[in-house]
């Protein structure tokens, strides 16, 4: 895939609100070296309002990735939606440390939004990614009846806080209550 799609090059538009779409799937994210979405069908739509020394941009994606779930391994699709705002402003060398602020160097006529969208889109995803159907008690796997059979019995955590304190740390447990300090 070519990210020359994701150049905007604003040195020919006119001041005011322009548009720009982008369909993204798998292609895009092996790009960067991700891997991790086995698919992905994302829309984002940038608009981008221009002035003459400042350019805010507004990034909107809808969309679902298919992955897999972190406790059972199956795929699931999860629905992405995720909003971004980047104001570009000009200046004299170029700074992209802040990830809402661009500043690019005077005489730039052009940058690329692909690096925003890539990582707006990977950080919309939570890190531990869990299957729907996990959370609602539906999902019928092998892999789910063996956790439950694997799962810590109830009363043996009981049994485990029962265990005796060392009388060492009872001196402690008076500190919190000594009126005497």
């Amino acid at each position: 895939m070519n990210l020359k799609p994701f150049k905007i090059a604003f040195a020919g538009l006119k001041d005011g609100k322009h548009e720009f779409t982008y369909e993204i799937d798998n292609a895009f994210f092996e790009e960067f070296g991700f891997e991790e979405f086995n698919s992905s069908a994302l829309n984002v739509v940038v608009t981008m309002d221009k002035r003459s020394t400042i350019m805010d941009l507004e990034f909107v994606s809808t969309g679902v990735v298919n992955l897999n779930c972190d406790l059972t391994n199956e795929p699931f699709d999860m629905p992405l939606e995720v909003q971004m705002d980047l104001v570009v402003k000009f200046g004299q060398e170029f700074n992209d440390e802040n990830e809402s602020l661009l500043i690019l160097t005077h005489g730039e006529y052009e940058f690329y939004v692909s690096q925003y969208i890539y990582e707006m889109l990977v950080l919309a995803v939570p890190a531990k990614r869990v299957h729907p159907g996990i959370e609602d008690g539906t999902l019928q796997s092998d892999i789910v009846k063996k956790l439950d059979e694997l799962k810590p019995k109830s009363n043996f955590l009981k049994e485990e806080y029962k265990q005796e304190v060392d009388p060492r740390w009872d001196i402690l447990k008076n500190l919190k209550t000594d009126n005497n300090l």
